[in-house]
């Protein structure tokens, strides 16, 4: 393959774009994007109108638009692995792995990359990841899995991300996980911008206080999650690190001489008083996303692309990597 013609890629349960984009800028043209969700696929379309979208289940996929592809990658359903939820791993009629599995033997791409919730690499889910991986070695794959942390590769929040990888065995004896950056990124550094972007007096105190990294944001599901910062837990972190109320999201930015009158009693009560709220763009910023990535939808729908995506800077990290290998073996070496 000529150095100069991008290696070509296809994702399952593709979301907003965040493994997309990441992809992307890791040197992958992507021959299509699988998705369930309308209002994700018009997210795609909308910010990359050259991208060819599927609006429908993989279930209906029947493999051969993939043929041939350099890379196929996916975040197939979290829950059923989240500790947040039943964890009824292949009992769960959301897991999607078997259909990933049987879009990998159809397609035979060169790389694999799938991704989900750090629950998957428990203890309970040894033997169905067995099953996984020896349908990948009976398909002449090797591969790694490897949980990797979202603030390790610059983007402001705990995020960690059980990630497989698998190849042809030369190709994987050249993989390497990407290197953790030697400085993380703060919530502060991230969002100080777009918190005085309305003239908000406070702006700047807010941003110098604000040094941590975030909890880990979550979308949900359909059934579960609306638009807020999580659980209880969750959200006194965001009150007491970060200085945020967490309980639901704001439909825009501080504008002048909010947050300096004292708290009403139910603010007190909540611990969230004085406080702003972050904006559905400003936790996409959180995950990684550009300032001009427009998701569609109402705002629980965008929430849910946001805090179900995967970072674009991890993709884009292990991207480089698979890039990096495959080229290597094409080369020898």
């Amino acid at each position: 393959m000529p150095a100069d013609v991008a290696m070509t890629s296809a994702e399952l349960c593709a979301g907003g774009g965040g493994a997309a984009l990441g992809l992307e800028r890791a040197g992958f043209s992507h021959v299509l994007l699988a998705e369930i969700d309308p209002d994700a696929c018009t997210t795609l379309q909308a910010n990359r109108p050259g991208w060819k979208v599927d609006q429908g289940d993989i279930r209906q996929l029947d493999g051969r638009q993939l043929d041939g592809v350099d890379l196929l990658s996916g975040g197939v359903p979290c829950q059923p692995f989240s500790v947040g939820g039943w964890q009824l791993g292949e009992a769960d009629p959301r897991d999607l792995f078997p259909e990933a599995l049987r879009l990998i033997a159809v397609a035979r791409p060169r790389a694999i990359l799938l991704e989900n919730v750090p629950g998957l690499l428990a203890s309970k889910f040894a033997a169905y990841r067995q099953l996984i991986t020896a349908r990948l070695e009976a398909l002449a794959y090797a591969w790694d899995w490897r949980i990797l942390q979202a603030s390790d590769y610059g983007v402001p929040q705990l995020r960690p991300r059980a990630v497989l990888v698998a190849a042809a065995p030369a190709v994987m004896a050249r993989f390497r996980w990407p290197a953790r950056l030697a400085v993380q990124s703060s919530v502060g550094e991230v969002l100080g911008a777009s918190m005085a972007s309305r003239g908000w007096e406070g702006a700047a105190a807010w941003a110098a206080a604000a040094t941590g990294i975030a909890p880990t944001l979550a979308g949900g599901s359909r059934l579960h999650g609306g638009p807020d910062l999580g659980p209880t837990r969750a959200k006194r972190e965001w009150r007491g690190r970060l200085g945020v109320n967490g309980f639901g999201l704001a439909g825009q930015v501080p504008g002048p001489g909010e947050f300096d009158r004292p708290p009403t009693p139910a603010e007190l009560h909540q611990g969230t008083g004085g406080m702003p709220k972050l904006t559905v763009a400003q936790a996409a910023l959180l995950q990684g996303f550009p300032g001009d990535w427009v998701f569609s939808g109402g705002k629980t729908a965008a929430w849910r692309q946001v805090g179900n995506a995967f970072p674009p800077p991890v993709a884009e990290a292990v991207g480089r990597s698979i890039v990096a290998a495959l080229k290597e073996a094409e080369h020898g070496g």
